[in-house]
C-alpha cells in the first residue's frame, strides 16, 4: 500500500531543490549545483499523490524564487516609492505564481514514477515545455530558465544556436533524472514496488553522458568555427560609456544638465580611439529628446564635437489622434546632428511602463516616473546604420528571445542592449540580466553591445565570450571591436521547435498516463 503523506522530510527535501536552484545563479554563480538540484524534489515526490505533488512542487518554487527574485521588493519599495508592507506582498504574489509552474512539474511526474524508465526523459520534457510556457503566458516572464546556469561554460552553451537556451535546460534536467534514477536502483525500489534494475540506472547514465559529450563537442566545434568566421569578417569599433547616473537623482530637473554633460564627457574620451559608433544607456537622457530645444542642442553638439554616431537612449511621445503617446525610444544620431532613426522598446515592463488590465485595476499606479503610459513599438524594427542594420532592445527585451530572432530576419548585423540596472542596486538582479544576454549573442551568432546606466555594460561575440564588461556603479568608457557577422542560425530561422517538440510529448505522454493512473486504481 503506498504512502502519501507530507512530513517535514518533505519539506525539507523540497526546499532544499528551490536553494540549490537559487545558488545556482548568479550572485552566487555555483553553476554546477543544477546538475542536481532537482534531486531532493524529486526524491520527495516518489510516494506522493497528484495533489500531495502539487503542494510539494509548490513548496520547492517559492523557495526557489523567493530567494531568486529578493530584490523586487526593494526596487518597488526605493524607487516605485511603495510601502514595504505593499511591495512585499507584490514579490510573494510574483513568486507564488512562477512557483505553480514548479508544482505543475511535480504534480505531472506523479503520473510516471510507475514507470522509472518513461521518468528518464519525461522529467527534462516536462520541465522544458513549462519554461517555454512560462515564456510568453500572461505577457511572458522568462526570467533565469534553467539553462542560463551555464552562461559562462561556453562549451555548453553552443546547442543554443539550434534548440535555444531550452535545450541547455532539457540537458541539466536530463542529469536530474539520471541521477534519481541511480538513487531508485540503489535505494532498491521505486513507490510501486517495482524494482529498477542495474541496467536501467546504469542505461540512464551512459545516455546522458553520451548526451553531454555529444553537447560538449558539438560546442567545441562550434566554438572553433565560429572564431575562424569572426576573424574572416568586418569589424566595427564600438563605445560604451556608463554615465553611473543616481537613480534618485536622474529625473530631479535640477539635475538634468550635470547628467548630460557627465555622458558627453565620458564620450569625448573614446574619441581618441575612434569609435564608428557610441552607445549610450536607457533614457540616458533625462528628458525628451528633439522636444528640449536646449538639452538636446546640448547632446548634438556634444555628438559633433566627439565627431562619430551615437545611439541613445530616451524617452519619446507623438501626438497621437485623441491622446499624447509616449515611447522608451533609442535615437541613432549622426555628427552632423541628422537623426538616422529611431527604435521604440516593444516589450514593456507590466507595472513599470503600462498598466496591464487597467480597466480592472485604475487605482494601481507605475514604478517609472514618467507621464502617462507607454506605448508599445513596431515588434523586429531594426535601424539601419550605413551598409549595416542595429537591433536594438531595451532593458528586458533581450531575455525575449523571440525579439531578438524576429531583427536577425529583419537583417541586423549587431545586437544592442540598452539598459538602466540602477534599479537593482547591488543586489544579485545586475548578474542575472547580463547572464540572460550571453544567450542572444549564441542563439543568432550576434555581437551584443550592452550599455548600462551603472553596469553591467559590455561586450560579447558571437560565440558568447565576454570580451570586455564594466563594474557596477563606476564611470565607465570602454572601447572594443566587434565582429558584424550575417547569416541566420537554424534557431534564428526557425525558433522553438525543440521547446514545442517537448510541450507535444509532454501533452500526449501526460494524457496517457492520466488514463493509466485512472484505470489502474
Amino acid at each position: 500500500m503506498k504512502r502519501d503523506k507530507l512530513d517535514r522530510l518533505n519539506f525539507f527535501l523540497a526546499v532544499s531543490s528551490g536553494v540549490l536552484l537559487t545558488l545556482s545563479f548568479p550572485k552566487a554563480g555555483f553553476s554546477w549545483l543544477a546538475w542536481f538540484a532537482l534531486v531532493p524534489l524529486l526524491v520527495a515526490l516518489r510516494t506522493l499523490s497528484l495533489k500531495n505533488g502539487f503542494y510539494l512542487g509548490l513548496c520547492t518554487g517559492l523557495a526557489h524564487y523567493l530567494t531568486l527574485l529578493y530584490w523586487l521588493a526593494h526596487t518597488m519599495s526605493t524607487y516605485g516609492h511603495l510601502p514595504f508592507y505593499v511591495s512585499v506582498p507584490i514579490l510573494l504574489i510574483l513568486s507564488a505564481y512562477l512557483a505553480l509552474y514548479v508544482a505543475m512539474f511535480s504534480m505531472g511526474l506523479t503520473l510516471f514514477y510507475q514507470r522509472p524508465l518513461v521518468l528518464l526523459f519525461m522529467i527534462p520534457s516536462v520541465w522544458v515545455s513549462l519554461e517555454y510556457i512560462r515564456s510568453f503566458l500572461f505577457t511572458g516572464f522568462p526570467w533565469e530558465l534553467l539553462g542560463y546556469t551555464q552562461f559562462n561554460v561556453l562549451h555548453l552553451i553552443q546547442i543554443s544556436d539550434i534548440f535555444g537556451v531550452y535545450g541547455v535546460s532539457f540537458c541539466i534536467a536530463l542529469s536530474n533524472a539520471a541521477i534519481f534514477l541511480g538513487y531508485l536502483y540503489l535505494s532498491g525500489k521505486d513507490r510501486l514496488k517495482n524494482e529498477v534494475k542495474a541496467k536501467l540506472a546504469s542505461g540512464s547514465t551512459v545516455i546522458f553522458v553520451l548526451i553531454f559529450c555529444m553537447v560538449w563537442f558539438y560546442g567545441k566545434w562550434r566554438i572553433e568555427s565560429i572564431q575562424k568566421l569572426i576573424s574572416d569578417s568586418p569589424s566595427v569599433r564600438v563605445a560604451i560609456v556608463q554615465g553611473n547616473i543616481d537613480q534618485a537623482k536622474k529625473w530631479d530637473p535640477a539635475f538634468q544638465i550635470a547628467s548630460t554633460k557627465k555622458y558627453i564627457n565620458l564620450s569625448l574620451l573614446a574619441k581618441k580611439h575612434k569609435p564608428d559608433l557610441v552607445v549610450w544607456p536607457e533614457t540616458a537622457t533625462p528628458f525628451y529628446f528633439l522636444r528640449n530645444a536646449r538639452l538636446s542642442e546640448m547632446v548634438k553638439k556634444g555628438i559633433h564635437d566627439t565627431g562619430t554616431d551615437f545611439l541613445i537612449g530616451s524617452p519619446s511621445f507623438n501626438f497621437g489622434t485623441n491622446s499624447v503617446e509616449y515611447y522608451n525610444s533609442a535615437y541613432l544620431i549622426g555628427p552632423g546632428g541628422n537623426v538616422y532613426g529611431k527604435y521604440d522598446k516593444t516589450h514593456l515592463v507590466p507595472f513599470g511602463e503600462y498598466i496591464p488590465f487597467k480597466k480592472w485595476l485604475p487605482f494601481l499606479g507605475k514604478m517609472v516616473e514618467s507621464v502617462g503610459d507607454f506605448n508599445p513599438g513596431e515588434k523586429g524594427h531594426t535601424i539601419k546604420w550605413g551598409d549595416y542594420r542595429l537591433g536594438v532592445q531595451i532593458c528586458y527585451e533581450i531575455i525575449f528571445p523571440d525579439l531578438s530572432r524576429d531583427m536577425i530576419k529583419n537583417h541586423a548585423s549587431l545586437l544592442v542592449n540598452i539598459t538602466n540596472d540602477a534599479w537593482y542596486g547591488r543586489s544579485s538582479a545586475p548578474n542575472q540580466h547580463f547572464s540572460m544576454t550571453i544567450f542572444r549573442a549564441v542563439e543568432n551568432r550576434r555581437s551584443i553591445i550592452r550599455s548600462a546606466n551603472t553596469g553591467i555594460s559590455g561586450f560579447i561575440d558571437p560565440s558568447g565570450r565576454v570580451i570586455a564588461s564594466t563594474e557596477l556603479f563606476k564611470d565607465a568608457t570602454i572601447t572594443r571591436s566587434v565582429p558584424m557577422l550575417e547569416g541566420m542560425t537554424f534557431y534564428s530561422r526557425f525558433g522553438d521547435l525543440f521547446a514545442m517538440a517537448c510541450l507535444g510529448v509532454t501533452l500526449i505522454a501526460g494524457f496517457w498516463g492520466y488514463l493509466i493512473r485512472k484505470y489502474s486504481n
